[in-house]
């Protein structure tokens, strides 16, 4: 053991340099002093550069100290988060750097304490910080642990590798190394207590909190530990300070590797451009080019009043689709980003077609609107492939380009945050998937970091309507924690029960401290703001749309013949007839037309059936399309672009009536794509779906010269409903299985019968029909067989409905008000609830595929055509070339395709661990004519072809 007696000495030894921190990718060891000071330089730049005024305040009033205080404290804790390596377990992962320390007789363990390898290093930085926490005046409560502020930042930087430990009993606190010998004795012991006191010397962390953080701060002081650490780990960061061989921990040198630790600090912080958006433009013709509608002018004229009245918190926007419910959220989230002093925007969206169309909408307002640092990143599974060039520039070229010194599940972790596919949370502005959001009340690991990604932000949220019981209470939980932490929100619809509204508005309340139910009741179109720092909510505030139209809606009731073979007879009161006939017109006369199917299999032969009866149509250039979910990544998008040119808003020259053309979709048309038809033809659907649809029904403006005569009404757009409830027929086709619920589409049905014949005013329709078809008791309108089969198909709606909700209250975390002190609640699963099974549900049964080609000449490639082949690998995996050129080719299929699988479809080895790759199925595709493709997989034959993949 080192001795010594000069200044910087702690008690009867300082520093011993031959503790390392990291080695892996470097020349020699780096003590674990050195990490510890240069975590603690990266936070305070952090706290500097990222964390708002308001949280700032808010700690040092937590905390009970003053805001200079507070910096030195806060930045000293994430420093201390390494110090469980000064452990016999973690030195003996390198023996030869343990060889010297285990021979020193100073240092003393239990036999075989270095073998206890499940005694992490995080976990010894709880179990032993709390005492040393405590011995320097850190209140404490061995009657209550959990009230401990001595064991709250123990805890919390004992999860500094996204998990935290169980809360500690007086007990385990007292005798920590007797419990965990991992922790050792003697020299062990005045080691950790050495770095404690030289890290709070050189941080000048002397005061002491008189409390506590609450549960919204404790998890941005988390998050902000582990980005210091990941940041501080960086091998480009280490290498140019790796102190001499001869270095040995004195004063002076702590001293001096501080200084160079926090001159450096800014430029490693600045390069991760984690920096904060400035909500600088005021007005709103400074954030777009055209004068506000009327939904947008009354935000513009009485939002702020409200918002300088009684603070920021949460809008509310429900109005028809294409009335500028974007724009609107985006001159809220302005004004709510101002008032919070927030540090960016996150933008949700139900899907990734409707955040990649958002995505240039955001970087637009963002050149106009916001200053500062204006990093925008887009969010979901496949978005690096969307970065400028869609080349794969999100992946660095250079193996070791922004290395991570660490083992390898945290060094992929933390790459994956700092430049890869989860950035999008950190970085100021972000535009993505709203699952991506929802995983933060999820106990998943490293959920606190996006806890506080969205912390500081405006959350943006689209389609507020669209999502199951599920996926609804998970938003419910992720808004009482916004709520806490008090971060502003905006929640937009075209179709929301008054039910569902009121449940997120008192969400949100309930996050920020108001207990009492608002008692909600939106209107149509309108808006209500409720606010998060008073006890207040305004009467929502109804609305002109610009645009009242009558949507014109035939109902038809049809015999469901959607399968039926492409050359089968045409049955006379059939699907096959309607369809004939309803887009007879289109074809003699020109204009769009939306087919909108339940299932992806209907959409594609309806295709096929419409391609045979509209030959011509069929074969001019974009006569018919298809799209859906079940294309490689590469045809969606290519289609998908194709569509938007097609079907999207007119430019500012002359328009004319478009040729014939007609889109056959699934429900990926339903949000967020800005598409306009000339006439709209959907599957009975809900009422919500149908009316979301509906709106892609001569959408914009064209004017007479621009539809066909048959179309020619603008305002009174047309919907031709297929329902296959009929006296024969009364249950839904068995080919739609559960994507609806059968109860809600015979009250959909039953209202459409009774209500479309007069056509519906939208807006001032539209809340009346969407509460009316979720009414209690609508059954009473019923008689007989029908009541009681509601009444059946309510009561398993609802089961179905309690079921969902249990699950997610089951799986994710608690609410901010029940954490009472103690982070694990953050990180604790039921039992049999795994990392696999939360984010796979999130996803649903979904499962990702790669087709390879099977060519004539025996070559493998990864395009039908044959000109791509496929990539070998190597010893770092797939160049990012190569990675962009397989992704670009995955597609999503139903995860029954693939139970039966075998290990050959394995990814191979050599391509490595890329995200993308991770439990992708590969299938070996053999020519099967008329050019499509076919291969086995289990029990199923799975076909590729223009039409994207079927299974039979």
């Amino acid at each position: 053991m080192l001795k010594g007696g000069e200044a910087g000495v702690s008690g009867r030894c300082f520093v011993d340099g031959r503790l390392w921190g990291k080695e892996s990718g470097l020349s020699r060891p780096y003590p674990v002093v050195c990490h510890l000071l240069d975590t603690s330089a990266v936070f305070q730049e952090l706290w500097d550069a990222v964390v708002g005024d308001g949280t700032k305040l808010a700690v040092a009033g937590a905390l009970g100290l003053g805001l200079a205080e507070t910096r030195s404290v806060v930045s000293f804790w994430a420093g201390l988060h390494d110090i469980g390596k000064i452990s016999p377990p973690f030195q003996a992962q390198v023996p030869l750097l343990y060889g010297p320390v285990r021979d020193d007789p100073t240092y003393v363990s239990a036999p075989g304490a270095e073998g206890e390898r499940d005694f992490r290093h995080e976990c010894a930085s709880h179990w032993s910080l709390y005492s040393l926490l405590a011995e320097v005046g850190y209140p404490t409560d061995e009657r209550l642990m959990h009230r401990s502020v001595s064991h709250q930042i123990a805890q919390l930087l004992g999860g500094h590798h996204g998990v935290f430990g169980s809360a500690l009993k007086v007990k385990q606190a007292r005798r920590a190394s007797d419990y965990n010998p991992g922790l050792g004795w003697g020299g062990w012991a005045d080691q950790r207590q050495v770095h404690f006191d030289e890290l709070r010397r050189a941080t000048g962390a002397f005061a002491v909190p008189r409390g506590g953080l609450p549960a919204g701060l404790a998890v941005v002081v988390a998050g902000l530990v582990v980005v210091a650490d990941w940041l501080a780990s960086q091998v480009s960061v280490i290498k140019p300070r790796l102190p001499r061989a001869e270095w040995s921990g004195t004063a002076a040198e702590v001293d001096a590797h501080w200084q160079v630790a926090v001159g450096s600090a800014r430029g490693v912080v600045r390069a991760a451009r984690m920096g904060r958006a400035g909500f600088s433009a005021e007005k709103f013709g400074a954030m777009f080019p055209f004068a506000p509608n009327s939904l947008q002018r009354d935000l513009v004229e009485h939002l702020p009043g409200m918002v300088a009245k009684d603070g920021p918190g949460l809008v509310l926007v429900t109005a028809p689709t294409g009335d500028g419910k974007t724009e609107a959220a985006l001159f809220a989230a302005s004004l709510l980003g101002r008032a919070a002093g927030a540090r960016g925007l996150y933008f949700a969206l139900p899907t990734m077609a409707t955040a990649d169309a958002m995505l240039p909408r955001v970087e637009a307002y963002a050149a106009r609107a916001l200053s500062g640092e204006r990093a925008l990143m887009l969010l979901h599974s496949m978005a690096w492939l969307s970065s400028p060039g869609g080349d794969g520039a999100g992946v660095s070229k250079d193996p070791a380009d922004g290395f991570i010194s660490a083992g390898r599940e945290t060094a992929v972790e933390a790459d994956g945050w700092l430049r890869g596919a989860k950035r999008g949370l950190l970085a100021p502005l972000g535009v993505g998937t709203v699952d991506q959001a929802l995983g933060a009340v999820l106990p998943l690991r490293y959920n606190v970091l996006r806890l506080l990604g969205l912390s500081d932000k405006v959350f943006v949220l689209d389609e507020a309507h669209a999502y199951g019981p599920w996926m609804h209470q998970l938003l419910v939980r992720l808004l009482e924690w916004l709520g806490e932490m008090r971060a502003p929100v905006v929640l937009l619809s075209a179709t929301l029960t008054g039910r569902t509204a009121g449940s997120l508005v008192d969400a949100y309340r309930r996050g920020a401290g108001m207990r009492e139910p608002a008692g909600v009741v939106p209107r149509y179109p309108g808006w209500l703001f409720a606010s998060a720092a008073a006890d207040v909510v305004s009467p929502a505030r109804a609305t002109k749309s610009d645009r009242v139209r009558t949507l014109r809606v035939s109902h038809r009731p049809v015999v469901w013949d959607a399968l039926e073979a492409v050359g089968a007879p045409v049955l006379e009161g059939g699907r096959r007839a309607a369809l004939r006939e309803v887009l007879a017109p289109v074809a003699a006369e020109g204009g769009t037309a939306l087919l909108c199917c339940t299932t992806v299999a209907e959409a594609q032969q309806t295709y096929r059936d419409v391609c045979a009866a509209f030959p011509e149509l069929a074969v001019a250039a974009g006569g018919v399309r298809l799209l859906h979910s079940r294309y490689p990544a590469d045809q969606r998008a290519r289609i998908t672009a194709e569509c938007e040119a097609a079907y999207g808003k007119p430019g500012d020259g002359p328009v004319s009536v478009r040729s014939a053309s007609v889109l056959v979709a699934t429900q990926v048309v339903e949000q967020s794509l800005d598409f306009d038809f000339d006439l709209v033809v959907s599957d009975l659907a809900p009422i919500a779906q149908l009316l979301q649809r509906a709106g892609r029904g001569r959408r914009h403006r064209r004017g007479r010269l621009g539809r066909p005569a048959w179309a020619a009404a603008e305002d009174e757009p047309a919907l031709v409903v297929l329902d296959p409830f009929t006296a024969e027929a009364p249950e839904p086709p068995r080919s739609w299985g559960k994507v609806y619920d059968a109860g809600l589409l015979v009250r959909t049905s039953r209202v459409l019968r009774e209500r479309a014949s007069g056509g519906i005013a939208v807006p001032d329709d539209v809340q009346r029909l969407v509460d009316e078809v979720y009414e209690e008791d609508f059954v009473d309108r019923l008689e007989g067989a029908a009541r009681e089969e509601l009444v059946r198909l309510d009561e398993e709606r609802l089961a179905g409905e309690a079921a969902e909700r249990h699950l997610a209250a089951w799986t994710s975390i608690c609410s901010p008000a029940d954490v009472k002190g103690d982070l694990s609640k953050l990180s604790d699963r039921e039992a049999g609830v795994t990392q696999e099974l939360l984010t796979t549900r999130l996803g649903a049964d979904t499962g990702r595929v790669l087709c390879l080609y099977q060519q004539p000449d025996g070559r493998t490639t990864l395009d039908p055509e044959g000109m791509a082949e496929v990539p070998v690998g190597g010893r770092w995996g797939l160049r990012p070339d190569e990675l962009a050129a397989v992704a670009r080719r995955v597609a999503p299929v139903p995860g029954r395709w693939l139970r039966s699988g075998e290990s050959a479809a394995e990814v191979p080895q050599e391509w490595g661990t890329h995200p993308s790759l991770r439990d992708l199925v590969l299938l070996h595709m053999l020519p099967a004519g008329e050019g499509g493709w076919e291969c086995r997989f289990g029990r199923c034959t799975i076909l590729v072809s223009g039409v994207g993949l079927e299974a039979q």
